[in-house]
């Protein structure tokens, strides 16, 4: 991992400050700090902390990639509905178990020109905790359902919450995945106020930026009503992140 050297540094320093300075409230400090800034960047995917992965798009053009998370679900037919109406182009990052709740929006994503990615078979609450080999057989049983409902195969995956650590490094490698993350988060899972989620996103939208919805509630379909206005006027462009 490109960051141990960095651990080690972070460790031998602890060491040295508690050997040399003989204050054990010092080499607590230290350490407290240090754990902050390792679940920090376990978090947060922007830092790119354990994992390299792909948050924007370098870009002097207008554009802005749609993403939406979580699906299918029983809400993700009016978000395609949507989009063709708009003739907009998104990426849908899938959980294995609902593709098989689901398999004719899984098959109508993919017919309607929207890219399919891995979000995992369970998208597990203790995704943070998994072993590696645990996390390599989530994203290739996911792999199997895209397959086996959508006979397609994807290299992009969307680690579930954004965490990754090294054991999600590991899997991401040895599955050959591309780890896809965001700069623009719209929080539309915990906010209820639709026009602060609208607001957010927004306000924060730059050239290139990738934006991570959820395809799973009617609240979030209002928004993306609003956005794809909002887009419209500003005149942004949308792409997929396989192009």
């Amino acid at each position: 991992m490109k960051h141990y050297p960095f651990i080690l540094f972070y460790l031998f320093c602890n060491v040295f400050i508690y050997a040399f300075h003989g204050s054990f409230w010092v080499y607590i400090f230290w350490f407290l700090v240090f754990s902050a800034v390792v679940i920090w960047g376990s978090f947060d995917i922007e830092l790119r902390y354990f994992v390299n992965s792909f948050t924007h798009k370098r870009t002097k053009i207008k554009e802005v990639a749609l993403t939406f998370d979580d699906g299918p679900t029983e809400f993700t037919p009016k978000f395609l509905d949507l989009l063709k109406e708009n003739n907009v182009k998104a990426t849908f990052f899938c959980i294995g178990k609902q593709i098989e709740k689901y398999p004719e929006t899984v098959q109508r994503i993919i017919a309607e020109g929207h890219t399919i990615g891995n979000h995992t078979y369970s998208h597990s609450n203790n995704t943070g905790f998994l072993s590696t080999q645990k996390m390599i057989d989530e994203i290739e049983k996911c792999d199997e359902t895209i397959m086996k409902i959508g006979n397609i195969k994807t290299y992009l995956y969307r680690p579930p919450f954004g965490v990754t650590n090294p054991n999600i490094a590991k899997a991401i490698k040895k599955t050959h995945k591309k780890s896809i993350g965001w700069n623009v988060r719209s929080l539309d899972t915990i906010t209820e106020n639709e026009k602060k989620i609208n607001r957010k996103v927004t306000k924060s939208l730059k050239k290139g930026s990738i934006i991570l919805l959820h395809d799973t509630s009617e609240k979030t379909y209002n928004v993306l009503v609003d956005l794809l206005l909002f887009l419209k006027d500003k005149k942004y462009a949308t792409f997929t992140i396989d192009k």
